[in-house]
């Protein structure tokens, strides 16, 4: 792996703190210049969006999973493992981040949202900044770190846009989306323990998202609405979910970084597809 210096603690948790600062005062900003904000109506009832309810929800719901794969992707390429998909791969999804997150301004009317969008934003344009500067320790720190401000950030809009939209169905996208994140996460912490970010934190958060796959897994199929194919397609999930994530826990191990990559990267597309579906099912 690759060779790195130690960190510097003083400084990751001054950025930890700025982030967090961050959405805090953007949060507060929304509830202060709530009344001032007024949402479009219709027929006189607030519209939280414009147009598209469900599939926007799945927009949104994306940006998690791409929050989680940029910094994955930037670990690798740092790690030289993967190089060429992950750079490839990362590209891309810089690309799909940013059009999601203008389409997403665009559609929503909610001012607290907007204002979310907005330092989500913030947040991604100075991941695009690290990206530029030369791979180290500190550098592979603070991309986990803008990316933990990015998928909260994306996570305060899903469930925002779930809850004002009011309906259940919504919960099985949201959860069903969520799993694409997950996959992506738990890449992302494999190899940041692979390049020395060996604290208690990335193995807990790591294991955590396993435990939340495997049960996100179970809900989903027990849903009754699953059509026929939705059903097919988490049968071959699950049967890859009870051999590969035995792998993930091993995680102090190590040793099969590009086997998590390739492994990570079919459950993401396979739960894309599924996400979809759920999406023309509950449109």
């Amino acid at each position: 792996m690759h060779n790195l210096k130690p960190i510097d603690k003083e400084r990751m948790m001054m950025n930890k703190l700025l982030l967090k600062a961050g959405i805090l005062l953007i949060l507060l900003f929304s509830f202060v210049h709530a009344e001032d904000m007024k949402l479009t109506t219709v027929n006189g009832v607030p519209q939280v969006v414009k147009t598209g309810d469900v599939s926007l929800l799945n927009t949104a719901g994306k940006q998690r999973m791409l929050s989680q794969r940029i910094a994955k992707d930037y670990l690798y390429i740092g790690n030289k493992v993967a190089v060429s998909k992950a750079d490839k791969q990362l590209k891309a999804s810089l690309g799909e981040f940013s059009t999601a997150n203008k389409k997403l301004m665009t559609a929503i009317n909610d001012p607290e949202i907007q204002n979310l969008l907005t330092f989500v934003q913030m947040s991604f344009d100075e991941f695009n900044d690290l990206i530029k500067q030369p791979f180290n320790l500190d550098n592979a720190q603070l991309a986990l770190d803008l990316s933990e401000s990015i998928l909260e950030g994306s996570q305060y809009v899903v469930d925002s846009l779930t809850g004002k939209m009011g309906h259940k169905d919504s919960e099985i996208v949201a959860k069903a989306g969520k799993q694409r994140m997950l996959a992506q996460r738990i890449a992302k912490y494999y190899i940041a323990y692979q390049s020395g970010i060996k604290d208690k934190n990335t193995v807990d958060q790591m294991k955590e998202a396993v435990k939340t796959f495997s049960m996100n897994h179970q809900t989903l199929m027990k849903n009754p609405n699953n059509t026929p194919t939705i059903n097919q397609k988490l049968a071959q999930i699950d049967k890859l979910w009870k051999i590969v994530y035995k792998f993930y826990l091993k995680i102090e191990k190590g040793g099969l970084p590009f086997i998590v990559f390739t492994t990570t990267d079919d459950i993401t597309t396979k739960m894309d597809e599924i996400t979809k579906l759920y999406v023309s099912l509950y449109q």
